[in-house]
C-alpha cells in the first residue's frame, strides 16, 4: 500500500487586498460584512456593509445569499480571517477576507 501525505493547507476563503475588495464591491455582485464592534461600525464603514455581530448572526445566516461573493472585513484584517472561514463552513461558496481591514480601506478610500 502506498500512502501519500501532503502538508499543503487548503484555504476555505481567500485573502484579498483593499483594491481587490473595492473592485469586487464596485462590480455590484458582493455582499459586504463588517465584523467590528458596533461603535466602530457606527463611526464609519464600507458603503452598504452589513454589521454582523453575535446578536445578528442568525438573522444574517437566514437571509444571506450563499451563492453571492461575501467580503468580510474587521479593523486590520486579522479577525476577519476567522469570520471568513466560519462563513465558508456555513455554506458560502465564495468568501473573502480583506487584508488591512477597514483601517487600510479608510486611508485610501
Amino acid at each position: 500500500m502506498i500512502v501519500v501525505e501532503t502538508t499543503e493547507a487548503v484555504l476555505s476563503y481567500k485573502r484579498i487586498s483593499i483594491d481587490e475588495a473595492k473592485a469586487l464591491i464596485d462590480s455590484g455582485g458582493a455582499t459586504v460584512g463588517d465584523v467590528r464592534a458596533a461603535d466602530a461600525y457606527l463611526e464609519g464603514c464600507i458603503e452598504n456593509a452589513i454589521h454582523i455581530q453575535q446578536e445578528t448572526l442568525d438573522e444574517f445566516l437566514a437571509s444571506a445569499d450563499r451563492d453571492k461573493p461575501l467580503v468580510i472585513y474587521c479593523y486590520h484584517g486579522n479577525s476577519s480571517q476567522g469570520a471568513a472561514n466560519y462563513f465558508w463552513e456555513q455554506g458560502f461558496e465564495e468568501v473573502y477576507s480583506v487584508d488591512g481591514g477597514y483601517e487600510a480601506w479608510r486611508l485610501k478610500y
